[in-house]
């Protein structure tokens, strides 16, 4: 199916958007522009949700595709993988909670709570960008098992 092949750029164009819209987001509600936030916010999780689908129809159909054994870049790559995999599952209730403060109106925690969830979320969202290009653009090999 040539369709799920080009599901890796579809997820990385989803974590490229979700980071671009966490910063606008961020700097809107610097300025005092909560509409603005709330709507770059909104969209970051819709993105965020839309790569996860992708990311679970990718590998539903394709499997795990593996990096190369190219040494130190293989290590660093691993590492990358692996803080994005931890951080990416512990990051979503915390953006439950976030949301969940913002929509009931409790801004002081949900600035309490923003304040962990944005650079942890960002992190995800731009490793997720990092690792695309590691396996599809900088080292592709095509290799899967």
């Amino acid at each position: 199916m040539e369709w799920v092949e080009r599901l890796p750029t579809f997820n990385a164009l989803c974590n490229a958007s979700s980071a671009a819209l966490l910063i606008t987001g961020y700097l809107f509600i610097r300025q005092g522009r909560i509409a603005q936030h709330r709507l770059c916010m909104l969209s970051a999780l819709a993105a965020s949700l839309l790569f996860l689908a992708g990311y679970l129809t990718y590998h539903a159909y394709h499997g795990t595709t593996r990096f190369p054994d190219l040494g130190l870049v293989r290590t660093v790559y691993l590492t990358i993988l692996t803080t994005h995999t931890i951080l990416a599952i512990a990051i979503v209730p915390m953006v439950v909670m976030t949301l969940h403060r913002a929509f009931t109106a409790r801004f002081d925690r949900h600035k309490a709570i923003a304040r962990w969830t944005l650079p942890l979320w960002l992190y995800v969202s731009v490793t997720g960008v990092l690792i695309y290009f590691f396996l599809y653009v900088w080292y592709p090999t095509g290799a899967t098992s």
